[in-house]
C-alpha cells in the first residue's frame, strides 16, 4: 500500500489583506490565517492522520501554517524540511505593490494576462510553468519517493507552487489550472498508486471560497 499526501496552502497573510502581490516576500499570518490554519489542522485531526515528515517552503507564512497543523494533529516538532522549491511564485517587479496600483500603472488586461496566464512572466518574475519547473523535480526527488514508501507527508506551501502539483497529480491541462484556485487552510489528502498515479482524492473542507 502506498501513503498519503497532503496539501495545505497557508492560512490568510498580512498582505493577501492589503491585496498586495507578494511573492518570496515574508509577511505574516494574520489572525484569520491562524485561524484558517486551526481549521486545516483540526480537520486533519478529526480525519485521524498521523505524518512521517512535513515538508514546507522557506517563507514564514507556510512554516507558521505548518507548525499549526501538527500541533493540532499531535505531532509538534515532527521532522520538517524547508526548501525555497516551495516558495510561492515569484512576482517579480510586482512583488510588493497593491493590485489595484499594479492595474493603474500597466493595465488591467495585462495585469490579468500576468496573473492567470500559463507561461507569461511578470517582468522580473515567474509564470506557473516557471514555478512548475521548480516544483515537480522537487517533488519527484524529495517528496514522491516517500509517499510511494508508505509514509504519510504533509506539505504545507503556497497557492502557485501548490497549484503546481495539483495540475500534475490531477493530471490538468494548462488551461483547466488556469481556472483552479485553492482555499487556504484546506487540506487536498491524496492517496497514490504504486505508478504514482492518484488513487484518491478528498478535500477536507470547502473550497468555494477559493481565490
Amino acid at each position: 500500500m502506498t501513503g498519503t499526501l497532503v496539501l495545505v496552502r497557508h492560512g490568510q497573510s498580512d498582505w493577501n489583506l492589503k491585496n498586495l502581490f507578494t511573492g518570496w516576500r515574508d509577511p505574516d499570518l494574520t489572525e484569520l490565517g491562524v485561524q484558517e490554519a486551526n481549521a486545516g489542522g483540526k480537520a486533519l485531526a478529526d480525519y485521524g492522520i498521523k505524518f512521517d515528515i512535513a515538508f514546507t517552503s522557506v517563507l514564514t507564512r507556510a512554516q507558521k501554517t505548518c507548525n499549526i497543523i501538527l500541533e493540532n494533529v499531535g505531532q509538534t516538532g515532527l521532522e520538517t524540511i524547508k526548501d525555497q522549491a516551495l516558495n510561492e511564485r515569484d512576482y517579480g517587479d510586482l512583488s510588493g505593490l497593491n493590485k489595484d496600483d499594479a492595474r493603474a500603472k500597466w493595465g488591467e488586461e495585462q495585469v490579468h494576462i500576468w496573473r492567470r496566464s500559463y507561461d507569461v512572466p511578470p517582468p522580473g518574475g515567474e509564470s506557473l510553468r516557471d514555478t512548475g519547473a521548480r516544483v515537480w523535480p522537487y517533488y519527484l526527488t524529495e517528496i514522491l519517493p516517500r509517499v510511494l514508501r508508505g509514509e504519510k507527508v504533509l506539505v504545507a506551501a503556497h497557492g502557485n507552487s501548490l497549484r503546481s502539483l495539483v495540475m500534475v497529480l490531477d493530471k490538468l491541462t494548462k488551461e483547466q489550472i488556469l481556472g483552479v484556485n485553492l482555499a487556504t487552510g484546506v487540506p487536498m489528502v491524496y492517496k497514490l498508486n504504486a505508478d504514482s498515479t492518484v488513487a484518491s482524492k478528498e478535500v477536507l473542507g470547502d473550497m468555494s471560497g477559493a481565490h
